[in-house]
């Protein structure tokens, strides 16, 4: 049985949007929240903090039966975390400052390792606006330090607005009356106007809520693969620095990898099609790789895993009552996953307290949201398919490292070059804007002048940065 109320009507003709009459949300509905990672705890704090805007209360269960406070595989969200540059920035305008104890290491800057050259590019801003974090409290051996993990952090500021963390696993879904009923391990059930699913792609939930809810097709997935390698704070300012460390080698399967400094750890990441043990081996024995490492030395991690990535949206993710956000629903792709959790749970939360929560509803007013991170994506697989064919092309590859040199050591000009492989490697900008970059009237002749000139005379190692401290 559907509720109506003139209260959001209200609330409507403030924000310019007129839809037709629709199931809203009034003083005592209650919202329950499948995961309290990113995606649930924004979700969580945007829809109190705006119910409160206009007078609205709610209430506001988070289901997660993780502490965040466990080391090592109890505790472990994937722990290759990057926060944007672009993020940091929006988080702050939203009174959300990453605490000191939170951000594992500022980067500065990138270092491109290739296998004719490496150079550094350095932050557009000249500022430690890209924070390395810990999602939970950190691997294996981290048990002797305190870590504040991303997630926690997050959560207790949904707490702080009202949100009620409920310490359970959700394992069942249905629908009762028309309305979301959630049952837990223990067997208990409750009854919801409204649920976000934000238990990311690797949770079994996914099936269960999309069956219940007639969802077709889930996100589509691949897997990525993530170790900590153990060598203390000294080591890595000796060997790493405040730098990200990114490789474009002509490896099959891989799309992207990277060396993560934090704190007294540094994170592997690496995407690509069907990471496996031999390519995850290939790749460490590579020159580009292990001199990355004290005396050439790979270590053996101390933990690792092979987490399931999003890299296609859910055909639908909203229905009445019912929305998923972050990566179980739409995501950017193989960058800024924390960014999408923060795009679609705002967008979700808006549309619940100022538009309504039945499916039509949420295509009014949260789909938007979804479509420009879908189509973004598209431009995206685009640039991924240029970046491979640099990968396998080691011409290209010259003049790539050529042109990104000579940009870095000058004073002044644009860098056209070096910003796009910033916002590529940091998912600080849409694709498309990164797109439209590449279309500065001067960038094909600049790319082919060094792709020639570097082909040319291939001894000029001195173009290339090759230290990074």
């Amino acid at each position: 049985m559907k509720t109506f109320n003139t209260k959001p009507a209200r609330r409507l003709a403030n924000v310019g949007v007129d839809p037709p009459m629709s199931t809203s949300l009034t003083n005592g509905s209650r919202v329950g929240i499948i995961g309290a990672g990113p995606a649930g705890s924004f979700f969580a704090f945007f829809m109190l903090k705006m119910a409160e805007s206009v007078g609205l209360e709610l209430s506001v269960d988070l289901y997660e039966p993780r502490l965040f406070a466990h080391h090592g595989p109890a505790g472990c969200n994937h722990c290759g975390g990057i926060i944007s540059e672009s993020l940091v920035q929006l988080l702050a305008t939203e009174g959300i400052d990453l605490p000191p104890g939170v951000v594992q290491r500022g980067i500065e800057s990138y270092v491109l390792h290739t296998d004719v050259g490496v150079v550094r590019i350095d932050t557009p801003t000249q500022e430690k606006r890209i924070a390395a974090v810990y999602r939970c409290n950190g691997p294996r051996q981290s048990e002797a330090m305190e870590i504040a993990g991303f997630d926690g952090y997050l959560l207790e500021l949904a707490r702080a607005r009202g949100a009620n963390v409920v310490r359970k696993l959700v394992t069942g879904f249905d629908l009762q009356a028309g309305r979301p009923r959630i049952r837990t391990a223990d067997g208990t059930t409750q009854v919801y106007d409204l649920v976000a699913v934000a238990a990311g792609v690797n949770s079994q939930i996914l099936e269960t809520v999309g069956a219940a809810a007639g969802q077709s097709r889930q996100p589509g997935m691949l897997r990525a693969f993530i170790s900590e390698f153990h060598l203390g704070a000294q080591v890595i300012a000796d060997s790493l620095g405040d730098s990200m460390h990114v490789f474009l080698l002509d490896l099959p399967r891989l799309e992207f990898a990277a060396l993560i400094p934090k704190g007294e750890f540094v994170t592997l990441c690496l995407l690509g099609d069907d990471v496996d043990p031999p390519l995850v081996e290939e790749f460490l024995a590579t020159p580009e790789v292990r001199k990355c490492f004290p005396q050439g030395l790979v270590p053996t991690p101390v933990c690792h895993c092979l987490p399931r990535i999003n890299v296609r949206a859910a055909q639908r993710p909203f229905a009445d009552r019912i929305v998923w956000i972050g990566d179980c629903g739409v995501s950017r792709l193989f960058k800024d996953g924390i960014g999408s959790a923060y795009r679609t749970a705002k967008s979700a939360a808006r549309t619940a307290v100022f538009v309504g929560v039945s499916q039509a509803d949420f295509q009014h007013g949260f789909w938007p949201e979804c479509r420009k991170l879908i189509i973004d994506n598209m431009i995206a697989r685009l640039i991924f398919a240029v970046t491979k064919l640099i990968q396998r092309l080691r011409f290209v590859r010259r003049g790539v490292v050529r042109m990104t040199a000579q940009e870095q050591s000058q004073t002044d000009g644009a860098r056209v070059l070096s910003s796009v492989l910033w916002d590529v490697f940091t998912g600080s900008a849409p694709y498309k804007e990164i797109l439209l970059r590449t279309m500065h009237p001067v960038f094909p002749f600049r790319l082919m002048w060094n792709l020639a000139a570097g082909n040319i005379d291939r001894t000029e190692k001195h173009l290339f940065v090759g230290r990074w401290s």
